[in-house]
């Protein structure tokens, strides 16, 4: 059993520990500031150069030639490239096997139609490889994370990567699996499909679900309202092309693919530092109980030594008066 010195030393370990997770959770509220602040700064771009690309691409009658990009998806690819961007390090609760378990889900309602599907995984952030230890998947490309993504280059490599894999036949379909940041409380891990492109899906952009409500996915009024106002300018409006719709499909769809990766890295990051700073604040919450219940241990065990001392010496001094 053990004893006050005991109790003494695990109190000054658990405060120990829970300045450190004090300061950890401090550094990651900063973190996740600066990464929300990326986070809304570039989800307006993102998601009107998305709608730009996809108007463009429907002005294109079938007659005219279509870009790579745009080809049709194949309902069983037999080639597929994943993108899993997770974080470097723990300390993040289930954040990193939310986003495996989201990739590991779509990929076997692949598998229920195509067998023998092949898997491409490249990962974004060390924690990656957590898919091959719980799912058992190949990693076949880790590139550099930062913990701050401010830099649009930094995508670069993994998006020239898929992109060439896509053209040279190396995959049918490339989807990117991240979590998508809602608020400070909630993070949504998600799938898309980054190419080819579907200018049909409903889905148009990176980011939208941070702006809805409950788990359906509901769209806001006020969202639903700017997206309204965004269809009618490209609907009513009569554009001309210079020099012409292929030649901007050519400059802008390797620029949207970039942009859409780089707008999932921002969330993904936003929402690492937000599970963080939450994970943290609850370890410093833990710790302060167990401190508080080791007090009162130790004050029990402090009166119980005190109380056995007393009647130590009642019992002596009334022996030594008979």
């Amino acid at each position: 059993m053990a004893n006050t010195k005991d109790i003494q030393r695990r109190i000054k370990s658990v405060e120990s520990t829970q300045k450190i997770t004090r300061a950890m959770e401090m550094v990651a509220a900063n973190k996740m500031k600066r990464a929300v602040d990326a986070v809304f700064k570039s989800r307006s771009y993102a998601n009107l150069g998305w709608k730009t690309a996809l108007h463009i691409a429907n002005t294109l009658n079938d007659s005219q030639p279509s870009h790579p990009f745009l080809s049709p998806t194949l309902e069983t690819p037999e080639k597929i490239g994943v993108v899993l961007i997770t974080s470097n390090r723990g300390l993040c609760g289930s954040f990193n096997i939310n986003v495996v378990n989201k990739m590991h889900q779509a990929i076997e309602e692949f598998r229920k139609k195509r067998g023998d599907l092949k898997i491409d995984v490249n990962i974004l952030g060390k924690k990656g490889y957590t898919a091959r230890k719980y799912y058992g998947y190949e990693i076949s490309r880790e590139f550099p994370k930062k913990d701050l993504i401010i830099q649009y280059a930094e995508v670069t490599p993994i998006a020239q990567t898929v992109m060439n894999g896509f053209l040279s036949g190396e995959y049918d379909a490339v989807y990117i699996a991240y979590t998508d940041y809602i608020s400070s409380s909630k993070q949504m891990p998600r799938t898309k499909q980054l190419l080819p492109i579907n200018i049909k899906e409903k889905d148009e952009h990176l980011g939208k679900v941070a702006r809805v409500f409950g788990q359906t996915g509901e769209i806001d009024k006020e969202t639903q309202q700017a997206d309204e106002v965004q269809k009618r300018r490209f609907v009513e409006a009569d554009y001309t092309f210079e020099p012409n719709a292929e030649e901007l499909l050519e400059d802008i769809l390797p620029r949207l693919v970039e942009t859409q990766l780089f707008q999932a890295l921002l969330e993904s990051n936003a929402s690492e530092h937000s599970v963080r700073m939450f994970t943290m604040h609850q370890a410093t919450d833990a710790a302060d109980d167990m401190k508080n219940e080791l007090r009162l241990t130790y004050n029990k065990m402090r009166q119980a030594s005190i109380t056995n001392e007393i009647s130590e010496i009642s019992a002596g001094v009334e022996a030594l008066s008979q």
